[in-house]
């Protein structure tokens, strides 16, 4: 159930993916990322998945009151460019990049954009002179020497392996020192997101690039920029695919990684061990940048909504077992924990098909038989029906290169897994039908998960109102401040409890928002005051995100399922649809199911994992202490548990033809 995001600070569209992998998680909130540095105060860890502290009833009324984002009056023009350099991007550069990545390597690449970056040198001389930074000229004019002359011209970043700084400055920081005010967010074709302020900078970054008076070498700095933009293409389209709304997204977090806020990075009270370990799932992600290029995705026809669904798939050359991956709730299918599951699967001999989550407008809007995700098994069923067109479709093209089918799902997906399980004996053809479910860290009862992340939301009703908005855009400074560094598992996180607790309950927030904006704009309840507009959502966004998932359930769910004659007001209506314990019998009944779960799930109470223990045999339960939701799958041992639930379906294992169908990276070569 958690929603990755990444970072976006660069000026230039079209090269922010190459930060997006760190970053964006400041808006999505849980790209909590991992630090390196440990934190300057002393903390006390506590370890729990109980439900969290209910909010006290003086400040039950309050509301979450989010830091503002940039000003954005011209939304409408905004989203119409970020739409183009959507399309530029995704039709013109990404294919372009594909075929210059594989005529110049790596190596050469990287060397272009170092002689590029030594070429702007005056810039950024002149930059540091007119903010007084004698000190920084110095230091460029340093690197410049150093690079132009030991570095082949720049083409080897001598200065950076010799501990030279880097002072990077440019016309927008300039004025920003001088005191001119940003005036209003801007995006910008090509160039991407900026303000009035930057725009009117990077005519002067222009003109004092010395390779502007000079023709042909006018033409240098494009095509270095070029050079640049082919190693963030696929990132680039990737994350304006998988995000419901990409610009919402970018623009909040620029918001904050824009004007170099200052941040505290101390750590008061104490941490909480589940949600740290939890915020830790964004460093399981593909180790191989090409492999989600390598995928293919088609689209199916959808026979009860007559709509096409896209999805996404890697097939080994020969016959093999294939892995159909469904998400947490909101995740796109070319979302990060989607294409590492995918990629650790391919690896190890499995074909692996990913499919966007119900609760992803993708899915919600070419898939569900509903308006809106709200009754299990109807979403259940409008899952089953899309995996059962997607091998249909598989098995009319590569018939004899599809064997065994398994169904893995992770939280939510996974939660949706076990149920399609339960009822495997009853499933009538022509359902596509299962050799192997695979649950990772699912959920047993929803209701509980999802007050639990309501909680988490509301968590900073604990700090002094008069502190609390201050706090929160702290808390989102602090992700923007180590975004910039190499995540690793296990690194320290500079979060205390309500903070760690908060960041997630504001990943699945946004979440929830979107879907909510989603089913509104195709069927509107009359629920929402402000008006449902494509091109300017700001206002519908800020009154969505005052409604809990509770709130969710009761104003829209609850509403929309009577007319459906589906009472969500029957308290056994909702135990049957919402929890795994009606279904003991179906489930032990069932010996294909394999379930990995952490005992300190923040989706988890205690009881839920003694119920997974005695539910399934032992030899088909993996439980480990820790991970918190998803924290640990980076770890070799659980990946090592995962492809163990799958033993017995006959993985490709012909070596020699393993090898000859991946290029020299190791990544599978497609058709």
């Amino acid at each position: 159930m958690i929603n990755i995001a990444w970072r976006i600070r660069e000026p230039i569209t079209l090269k922010i993916t190459h930060r997006l992998r760190t970053g964006l998680a400041l808006s999505a909130a849980l790209a909590c990322l991992v630090f390196k540095s440990a934190l300057a105060q002393p903390i006390t860890p506590i370890a729990t998945n109980a439900l969290a502290q209910p909010v006290p009833a003086s400040l039950a009324r309050d509301s979450i009151v989010l830091p503002t984002g940039f000003n954005d009056p011209i939304e409408p023009f905004n989203r119409a460019m970020w739409g183009f350099n959507k399309g530029f991007m995704t039709s013109v550069v990404r294919p372009a990049s594909k075929v210059y990545r594989r005529i110049v390597v790596k190596p050469v690449r990287t060397g272009i954009g170092n002689m590029g970056k030594n070429l702007t040198f005056p810039d950024r001389l002149v930059n540091n002179m007119f903010q007084g930074n004698w000190a920084g000229m110095g230091q460029e004019t340093e690197r410049c020497l150093c690079n132009t002359v030991i570095g082949l011209g720049g083409f080897f970043d001598v200065a950076t392996r010799w501990g030279v700084p880097k002072n990077d400055a440019d016309f927008g920081q300039t004025f920003r020192k001088w005191g001119c005010k940003p005036g209003f967010y801007l995006m910008l074709p090509i160039f991407g997101p900026s303000d009035r302020r930057d725009a009117i900078g990077l005519a002067g970054d222009a003109a004092a690039n010395p390779m502007t008076y000079f023709f042909p070498y006018e033409w240098i700095s494009p095509g270095v920029t070029a050079n640049n933009f082919t190693d963030t293409a696929e990132g680039f389209v990737r994350f304006s695919k998988a995000e419901a709304d990409s610009y919402s997204i970018l623009q909040y977090a620029w918001s904050f990684g824009h004007e170099n806020r200052k941040v505290d990075m101390r750590v008061f009270g104490n941490q909480d061990e589940a949600s740290l370990e939890t915020l830790q799932s964004v460093l399981f992600t593909h180790k191989n940048p090409e492999f989600p290029g390598r995928g293919k995705t088609r689209s199916v026809l959808i026979p009860t909504t007559g709509k096409k669904l896209a999805f996404t798939f890697w097939l080994q050359p020969g016959h093999a077992p294939i892995v159909y991956i469904v998400p947490g709730v909101g995740a796109h299918r070319l979302a990060g924990i989607e294409l590492a599951l995918a990629e650790l699967v391919y690896k190890n001999g499995f074909s692996a098909v990913s499919i966007s989550s119900t609760f992803h407008p993708e899915f919600m809007e070419h898939a569900s038989t509903t308006d809106l995700p709200s009754y299990p098994p109807t979403d259940v069923r409008d899952l089953h029906v899309a995996l059962t067109e997607i091998d249909h479709r598989l098995d009319a093209v590569y018939r004899h290169r599809l064997g065994s089918r398994a169904l893995m799902g992770y939280s939510l997906g996974a939660f949706q897994s076990l149920f399609l399980a339960a009822q495997a004996a009853t499933n009538q053809a022509p359902l596509v039908k299962f050799e192997r479910y695979v649950a990772i860290d699912s959920p047993v009862n929803l209701r509980y998960s999802v007050t639990n992340l309501d909680q988490f939301y509301r968590g900073p009703l604990a700090w002094p109102a008069g502190e609390r908005t201050a706090n929160i855009e702290n808390t989102l400074l602090k992700v923007v401040a180590f975004s910039a560094q190499s995540p690793e598992p296990g690194a320290v996180l500079p979060f205390n409890a309500i903070e760690s607790r908060f960041l997630i309950g504001l990943g699945v927030r946004l979440t929830l928002r979107d879907a909510i904006f989603s089913s509104q704009l195709r069927h509107n309840q009359g629920v929402l005051k402000h008006p449902l507009e494509k091109s300017r959502r700001r206002a519908a966004y800020d009154e969505i995100m005052q409604y809990s998932f509770r709130d969710y359930i009761d104003k829209f769910a609850t509403p929309y399922d009577a007319t459906k004659g589906i009472d969500l007001a029957d308290p056994e209506v909702v135990k049957n649809a919402t929890d795994l314990r009606p279904y003991s019998a179906e489930l032990q009944a069932n010996p294909n199911i394999r379930v990995i779960a952490n005992r300190n799930d923040v989706l988890l109470k205690a009881e839920d994992a003694a119920w997974l223990e005695a539910t399934f045999a032992p030899a088909h339960v993996t439980l480990f202490e820790h991970g918190g939701h998803l924290g640990n799958l980076s770890q070799p041992a659980v990946q090592q548990a995962i492809l163990g639930a799958l033993d017995g379906l006959g993985a490709f294992q012909r070596k020699s033809k393993m090898e000859a169908s991946l290029d020299v990276k190791g990544v599978p070569v497609t058709e």
